[in-house]
């Protein structure tokens, strides 16, 4: 599984896995890359379908009703759907 990634500032490992016409997952993505922080982030509507059951088994290990978008910070906190205030205090207010 390919992610694409996203330079910035290191705050942790910092995982989404999106679907690329969500406009949710747009806005978390537009607030990381606001925020400045390093992320890695798959499109999971885009993967190739030889792929996409192994995808899906990686995002039901974080969220078991596989919506979208899901957040994973450091392999241990997870964050489902765009909860502003939530990301911005588990990525350490970071700005």
């Amino acid at each position: 599984m390919e992610m694409n990634h996203v330079d910035g500032k290191n705050v942790g490992e910092v995982v989404l896995y999106a679907i690329s016409t969500c406009p949710w997952c747009g806005k978390t993505k537009g607030l990381l890359s606001d925020l400045g922080v390093e992320y890695s982030y798959i499109d999971v509507d885009l993967v190739p379908k030889e792929e996409g059951k192994r995808v899906a088994q990686e995002v039901a290990r974080w969220n078991e009703k596989l919506s979208f978008p899901t957040l994973v910070i450091d392999g241990e906190r997870v964050i489902v759907g765009f909860k502003e205030d939530e990301i911005k205090e588990a990525l350490g207010g970071s700005q």
